[in-house]
């Protein structure tokens, strides 16, 4: 008989015990977690901390290129990396809808536990919650992450007139794969999520020098956070469409479920506006390394259009606003 969870899983008795014991702490055990307080004790992180917050509901929990794990740390991580943090720590709390299949569980759970093992970090604290069927989707996923700062400064007030806007490699992946495994459409070609920790890359752009901001553009797309970095003021950012890498497959299959790549949401790729003298290198030093090998440059930052992003094509120009309504539900 298949081994399901239930409320019993979330009564804080001996069932939730056995729940932390034989499936979280295998996966995720070290010597802070370990301690099974009601709270981590944390060394001294020997800098400025940085923290972050994020919940996953992505429906179905597990797609092409990824799962509910493997998103739920690479979103956190992703986020202390993009206000220029070193990622250290995890928490990670479940919220399972009874009936949820222990086996999909235990998937779960070593994804993230090898994805927190790839971006360096530790989970050490968390929180098991169980609702009645009907009461969830499945599983949710709420996780926390605190690092060390490494590159203070970073914000769009640093963004300069002819700075360069880089991105890591293609666009609209993620958003694109779940859509498709969503509805069990097939699509000719490879179409896989993004999905990927950016700790590495961040770092390399930090290192090669003159960035004024990075971000990952999830929900809303390259598009949508492109605006956020020059709403309300003086600048405007300029993109060229024949430089923004969007994948075939990707392509086809916002042409059949009429979606705009550059407002469907990436996990793993990164934007970087950068000081002009610098965008060479950091091309180069992004290029070096898994994930970023087709890191370009696809516009600049101009004062043309104060507040505004512009997508320059062969046939002219159209303005390119924030995101209205929910194109892509629950994709993370």
């Amino acid at each position: 008989m298949k081994e399901i969870v239930t409320l019993d899983h979330g009564s804080g008795g001996l069932r939730t015990s056995e729940l932390i014991e034989q499936v979280l702490l295998p996966a995720y055990g070290n010597t802070v977690l370990n301690e099974l307080g009601d709270g981590a004790v944390l060394p001294d992180l020997g800098g400025q901390p940085v923290f972050s917050t994020d919940s996953f509901v992505v429906t179905p929990w597990r797609f092409p290129g990824g799962d509910i794990g493997k998103l739920a740390v690479c979103g956190t991580v992703n986020d202390i990396c993009m206000a220029g943090g070193e990622p250290k720590y995890l928490s990670l709390a479940l919220i399972l809808e009874e009936g949820f299949a222990m086996d999909d569980l235990r998937a779960i759970v070593a994804s993230a536990a090898e994805t927190a093992r790839r971006c360096g970090v530790r989970i050490v604290t968390g929180d098991t919650k169980v609702v009645a069927r009907g009461q969830a989707d499945g599983i949710y996923i709420n996780t926390a992450g605190i690092g060390r700062l490494r590159a203070p400064g970073l914000g769009k007030s640093a963004i300069r007139p002819g700075d360069a806007v880089l991105v890591s490699g293609s666009v609209g992946c993620h958003g694109a794969a779940v859509m498709m495994a969503r509805g069990d459409i097939p699509c000719e070609g490879t179409l896989l999520s993004d999905c990927r920790p950016l700790h590495e890359l961040s770092a390399a752009a930090l290192n090669a020098g003159g960035v004024r901001i990075l971000r990952d553009p999830t929900r809303g797309g390259v598009a949508t956070t492109l605006n956020e970095f020059v709403e309300g003021g003086p600048l405007c950012i300029e993109l060229d469409e024949d430089a923004i890498p969007v994948e075939p497959s990707v392509a086809a299959a916002c042409d059949l479920l009429g979606l705009d790549p550059l407002y469907a949401a990436c996990e793993g790729r990164m934007l970087a506006v950068v000081a002009p003298g610098h965008a060479e290198a950091v091309l180069q030093a992004l290029r070096a390394l898994p994930g970023g090998e087709g890191a370009v440059q696809i516009g600049r930052v101009t004062e043309t259009r104060p507040g505004q992003v512009v997508l320059n094509a062969a046939f002219g120009s159209r303005i390119l606003g924030k995101l209205t309504g929910a194109q892509l539900p629950r994709i993370c």
